[in-house]
């Protein structure tokens, strides 16, 4: 099986930052995607930010230019620092990977637990 644990979330003020870090573990023979969504209260579940394989990035344009997304291969962890944050900010914040199984076809998806993220005014 494979996990994925979320830390990193908590309270700051508006204007501030917060890294967040989610790694993977288990039974993982490569991973492709590395995402971050967000779900603020009464609303869906959206993207945020993703990572591919090879590096290449993209974000949601609410978070444009404030958020960056990073991974480090060699520990199955992705990163997601965000600044100048905001009250519109506040939200779970999931952690999405699309991982490879040794020996099965195809690719898996896991989720995190989710690590709240509140912003204060």
């Amino acid at each position: 099986q494979v996990q994925v644990v979320e830390s990193g979330g908590g309270l700051v003020q508006a204007g501030g930052s917060l890294r967040l870090s989610c790694v993977a573990s288990g039974r993982i023979a490569g991973i492709n995607d590395m995402e971050w969504y967000r779900q603020a209260p009464g609303k869906q579940r959206e993207l945020a930010a993703r990572v591919s394989s090879g590096g290449s990035s993209n974000y949601a344009d609410s978070v444009k230019g404030r958020f960056t997304i990073s991974r480090d291969n060699a520990k199955n962890t992705v990163f997601l620092q965000m600044n100048s944050l905001t009250p519109e900010d506040t939200a779970v914040y999931f952690c999405r990977v699309v991982v490879k199984i040794p020996g099965l076809l195809g690719q898996f998806q896991y989720w995190g637990q989710g690590t709240q993220v509140t912003v204060s005014s």
